[in-house]
């Protein structure tokens, strides 16, 4: 129901459930923008390489279907797909505890 536009500093959006106003710091914010656009570009990139994977398969079947040379670029830029997944999906952030924790371990 609120139209609240999107600005970069606003500290509350509103929820849709019960209409409350949960806040959420500005750090919390920019967290979470961040993980959206890591979403965006791994999306990105999987659209990249199913379509330019797809157009080298059509090359291979049109020049006479011989040795599979697609799969070493398919499966060389699959392994780079799958590690920017972990990095999206699994990679926990750094926190301020981590950052002490490993100070603390240095100094010890």
């Amino acid at each position: 129901m609120s139209d609240l536009m999107h600005t970069p500093n606003a500290e509350a959006v509103p929820d849709a459930a019960d209409g409350a106003l949960p806040t959420h710091s500005a750090a919390e914010r920019e967290s979470a923008r961040k993980r959206l656009e890591a979403r965006q570009g791994l999306s990105a990139d999987a659209v990249s390489y199913v379509v330019v994977n797809a157009f080298l398969l059509g090359v291979w079947a049109i020049t006479g279907s011989g040795y599979f040379w697609p799969a070493w670029i398919m499966a060389a830029w699959g392994v780079g797909l799958a590690l920017h997944a972990w990095d999206v999906f699994y990679r926990k952030p750094i926190t301020d505890a981590a950052i002490d924790k490993e100070l603390r371990r240095h100094d010890g």
